[in-house]
Formats: C-alpha cells, sequence, structure tokens
C-alpha cells in the first residue's frame, strides 16, 4: 500500500469506525500502510531538524558510525507517526500521547519502505475521569527488509464511548 492510499482510505472512514477505549483490548493488532523514504527526503528532514554528516552527506556518513547515509531516528518516528494516524488504529479523538519510550536499533536507509505494526499492549479506564482511559500501544516500524528500525511504545489518552 502507498502512501496514496494509506491517504484515501483515512479520508474514506466515518466516525463510526473510530475506535473508543471501549473498543480496544490487550492484543490487538494493527498494520499501516508503507512509506517509501528516498535520499532527498532524509536529507531535507535532517537539514532543518537534525544536521549531522550521517544524516546529510553520503560521503562524510560513510565515515561514521552509520557506515552510510541514515535517517535520523526522528525522521523515522514521524513517518510513524503519520503512517499510524494514517492508516494504523482509527482510535477514536486521535493519537494523543501521554507519554512513552522510543528506540532505533538499526538505522533507515534510502531506499527503504517503513510500515508500522502496532499491538495494544495495556487498556486502562480513568479512575477520575470517566469519559477516557489511555492504552499503552506497542508500535514495531519495519523496513521492505522485516528489520526492525523503530520501536515506539507509547501511552495514549483514548476517549471512552458517551453512554446513551
Amino acid at each position: 500500500m502507498t502512501m496514496v492510499q494509506a491517504n484515501s482510505e483515512a479520508a474514506t472512514k466515518t466516525r463510526s469506525d473510530k475506535l473508543h477505549l471501549d473498543d480496544l483490548h490487550v492484543g490487538q493488532r494493527f498494520t499501516s500502510g508503507s512509506h517509501r523514504l528516498d535520499e532527498a527526503q532524509i536529507k531535507a528532514f535532517a537539514v532543518q531538524f537534525d544536521p549531522q554528516p550521517f544524516h546529510i552527506d553520503e560521503h562524510a556518513a560513510e565515515r561514521t558510525f552509520f557506515k552510510g547515509l541514515a535517517a535520523s531516528g526522528w525522521h523515522t518516528a514521524a513517518i510513524t507517526m503519520r503512517l499510524n494516524v494514517e492508516s494504523g488504529p482509527p482510535l477514536a479523538g486521535g493519537f494523543v500521547g501521554a507519554g512513552g519510550e522510543l528506540s532505533w536499533p538499526a538505522p533507515t536507509r534510502p531506499g527503504d519502505v517503513l510500515h508500522v505494526e502496532s499491538e495494544v499492549v495495556e487498556v486502562t479506564p480513568s479512575r477520575s475521569r470517566p469519559d477516557r482511559g489511555t492504552i499503552v500501544l506497542l508500535s514495531r516500524t519495519m523496513n521492505q527488509r522485516g528489520d526492525v528500525v523503530q520501536i515506539a511504545k507509547a501511552r495514549l489518552v483514548v476517549p471512552r464511548k458517551v453512554a446513551a
């Protein structure tokens, strides 16, 4: 699935397709669409937000820890966010973060085609606010070879269904 396909699918989701806290359960899984990353995208993001040699200059990058051009981890995180929002779990209220953890076990490279596989690992109704709760969503961003390039464990605020 291309980003364009993911965009059009996200645009056609109706309010009833959105998942509330009451619809979610531990073990529930979601797979996003995909995004192809190229050298120009990597450099453009890095020049603006993370201007380090291994993100902006392929020749300099050869002499670094990465042994070649690598996307910023923050670029990978931004792509992960977009993929999850547009074609991942259709959360009512959107992806509202309340904390989390990130790790990048492998670099993202030019030519990588990324997708996200997410799993609900915790669902907790709020004790003080009956209209919401939190989930913990474990998301693994993978390239076309199945290499995990990012692991994100996010605590998200999700609304509950309103009682009729």
